[in-house]
């Protein structure tokens, strides 16, 4: 526990930090805190909180900067909330034109505006459709291989081979088609899921098996469609101080944008929690960069959460900024979503 003294100065320290980019001494926390403490009293502070792990010493610099550690407690008990007008006529609404039935125009411009806005990294997660299936039909393809054809409410077709366990013929193939049909066209195919699950004793072995296979494919069909990450502005981080020197970083980092991976998992952590969320430093252990903090936000439509947006950035970055700038874009593109 950290007393109010030590408070004051971390919180100081941060900030001066974050401002200028320069490793903070402890004449200029003296006169940034506006405390009444002597050189030797604030440098004696400054080495209980390096011992802490809350601030450290870069290379032979007589100065401190934060730690991840010394950010998150930062950000969690010392930051102040600002009122959302200090961002401006910049935090305008998403264009007006824009149409919930273009949901990717709007994630396009929810991920540019959060760039433009922060001077990093805006991603954006596009909404789930809804992996429902209309009708489903299998075809022999050759021993033990079969294609599925699934056709969507809305038209959409998914093909997919897949292999079965036991070679069936096609009127085998016909009565899984029907089975599926008659019982589960208009479910979700996590539904279905579940329910073959509770059912399979009532299927033969080698139908369960195939209709599993079948959502299976299809779920991975549906998610391999979309383009599930909209990522704007990578190219601000080639400005960033904190990565500029260090060409190693970069080049993690912009693997991680072709990816996608690691950001999806992270982005979908992220979903299943309100309001604002920041990962500090690696924190996450989803995306380990000790250098990288993201500020993310989930939003919905109709009430109902379908993505996460955030801020990629340093962790020398303005958390009260960000956090306005993605809680505002979460909100904008709520609405434009929703619009009836």
């Amino acid at each position: 526990m950290l007393d109010e003294r030590s408070k004051s100065l971390l919180k100081t320290l941060v900030e001066r930090y974050i401002a200028d980019g320069q490793p903070v001494g402890s004449r200029t926390l003296s006169k940034a805190s506006g405390l009444e403490l002597s050189p030797a009293t604030i440098r004696n502070v400054m080495a209980d909180l390096e011992e802490l792990g809350l601030i450290a010493s870069p290379h032979t610099s007589a100065g401190r900067i934060p730690t991840a550690r010394g950010y998150r407690l930062f950000v969690d008990t010392m930051l102040t909330a600002q009122p959302a007008s200090l961002l401006g006529a910049d935090a305008r609404p998403l264009d007006t034109h824009l149409q919930p039935d273009q949901p990717q125009r709007v994630i396009a411009s929810a991920a540019a505006l959060l760039s433009n806005l922060s001077n990093f990294v805006g991603v954006v997660t596009a909404p789930r459709k809804p992996s429902v299936f209309h009708h489903i039909e299998f075809l022999r393809l050759g021993e033990r291989r079969v294609l599925v054809i699934m056709v969507s409410p809305d038209g959409d077709v998914q093909n997919r081979v897949i292999f079965t366990a036991q070679d069936l013929n096609q009127s085998e193939l016909a009565e899984a088609s029907n089975r599926l049909n008659a019982s589960y066209a208009g479910l979700s195919l996590e539904a279905v899921r579940e329910r073959l699950k509770s059912e399979v004793d009532a299927l033969r072995g080698e139908i369960a098996s195939l209709m599993s296979a079948a959502v299976q494919a299809g779920t991975d069909a549906m998610a391999e469609e979309q383009e599930r990450v909209v990522i704007s502005g990578e190219r601000n981080l080639l400005t960033v101080q904190d990565f500029g020197n260090d060409m190693g970083s970069l080049r993690r980092l912009f693997d991680m944008f072709e990816q996608k991976t690691q950001l999806m998992r992270l982005l979908d952590v992220s979903s299943r929690a309100e309001g604002v969320r920041i990962y500090i430093g690696g924190e996450s252990q989803v995306v380990p960069f000790e250098e990288l903090s993201i500020v993310s936000s989930p939003y919905e439509v109709d009430g109902q959460i379908v993505g996460t947006l955030g801020v990629i950035g340093p962790t020398r970055m303005a958390y009260d900024r960000m956090i306005q700038i993605v809680d505002i874009t979460s909100r904008m593109i709520s609405q434009a979503l929703s619009q009836k």
